[in-house]
């Protein structure tokens, strides 16, 4: 038994029927174009996990250079004044 229920000769039957009917070249061509648009993918991913990084380096840059003068006040204090 294969995956699935399907077993190994029935598996070789569809491959021979999908090379008779789309030919070589063809399932060829669809291979590599299917292998480049995944990895175009990947490098889209990991292009904008990179960028979010970076962004979040500069802001944690940019905050440690400022200075927070505040107050901290209870609220039922607040509510009293």
């Amino acid at each position: 038994m294969g995956a699935g229920g399907i077993s190994i000769g029935s598996l070789v039957l569809i491959l021979l029927i999908v090379i008779v009917l789309f030919g070589t070249k063809k399932l060829r061509n669809i291979g590599s174009d299917v292998g480049g648009a995944i990895k175009s993918f990947k490098k889209a991913m990991n292009d904008g996990e990179a960028e979010a990084g970076s962004s979040e380096e500069k802001q944690v840059e940019h905050r440690q250079g400022q200075t927070v003068d505040a107050e901290v006040v209870h609220k039922e204090q607040h509510k009293n004044d």
